[in-house]
């Protein structure tokens, strides 16, 4: 054997082989075949061409749920042999936010209509406006009921956008009165946080991290034009969001599955924080 090859602890003729691709310019070792990558590369790139934001993760549930059978990690090899995997960290920022809402309740949610997230976020135009989004999500199935767009973030902004949440909620539900899904709630006793002291109908509980918003003033300036674009787009992310991508945390469901068949959302135990 020669002694090369015994040092580098490989077979005699694997070293000899390697050598030879060396020399000739190649790589020492591989490409390996992988059959099941060639087959669902050219779609899973197509996937993350029409869902540029979402990770290859997102993409592989998003296949199945067309009726591709794919693993992740497979779809996660074709997105890299084409670069299109979302840089490192790229969704870091979202997790921390996603842990520091979980503090918000002493045990999350679990049932649709108990607790509703809203908030304003800014768009701005290519003219250099300011259009405000309003959305109303429901926390345990992650349904979009509403979204909004204003040239404020006044409170009238606020209140429109949500009462549009109740009328969604309940046509989506076949409903008269929101209030006939929301079931009953523990009444604690203020002095002892584990004491029941009895029952009480459950109110839709409306959540927002950003208060300042809710207050904001009016506008100064007008803006025309791309206001009626933006609703349409904003009107079609919320179709997206809510009944095509699936959610990791609903088991690779869409937000609409879970929130029309099932009262209880999550499948997964949730731990109280304090």
């Amino acid at each position: 054997m020669s002694r090369f090859a015994a040092l580098a602890g490989i077979p005699e003729r694997t070293y000899w082989r390697r050598l030879a691709r060396h020399r000739a310019g190649g790589p020492s070792k591989g490409p390996w075949s992988a059959p099941k990558v060639d087959t669902v590369e050219a779609t899973a790139a197509k996937y993350a061409a029409d869902w540029p934001a979402w990770g290859h993760r997102k993409i592989a549930a998003m296949m199945r749920a067309d009726g591709h059978t794919v693993s992740t990690s497979t779809v996660e090899r074709a997105l890299r042999r084409r670069g299109l995997l979302l840089p490192s960290g790229f969704r870091a920022g979202r997790r921390s936010w996603s842990r520091l809402r979980k503090r918000v309740f002493r045990a999350p949610p679990t049932e649709r209509n108990r607790v509703w997230q809203m908030d304003f976020s800014e768009f701005e135009t290519a003219r250099g406006g300011i259009w405000r989004i309003c959305a109303v999500i429901d926390y345990a199935s992650k349904y979009c009921l509403a979204a909004t767009v204003t040239p404020t973030s006044r409170g009238q902004d606020a209140l429109a956008c949500l009462r549009r949440a109740v009328v969604e909620a309940e046509r989506v539900l076949d409903l008269d009165d929101l209030r006939a899904d929301r079931g009953w709630m523990d009444v604690i006793d203020a002095d002892a946080d584990d004491f029941v002291i009895g029952e009480a109908p459950a109110p839709v509980a409306v959540v927002t991290d950003n208060g300042p918003c809710f207050r904001g003033t009016v506008f100064a300036e007008a803006f025309t034009g791309d206001g009626n674009a933006l609703a349409v787009e904003i009107n079609c992310f919320r179709h997206t969001y809510t009944t095509l991508r699936p959610h990791q945390a609903l088991n690779d469901r869409t937000p609409r599955q879970v929130y029309l068949t099932s009262r209880r959302a999550s499948s997964h135990p949730v731990r109280s924080s304090r």
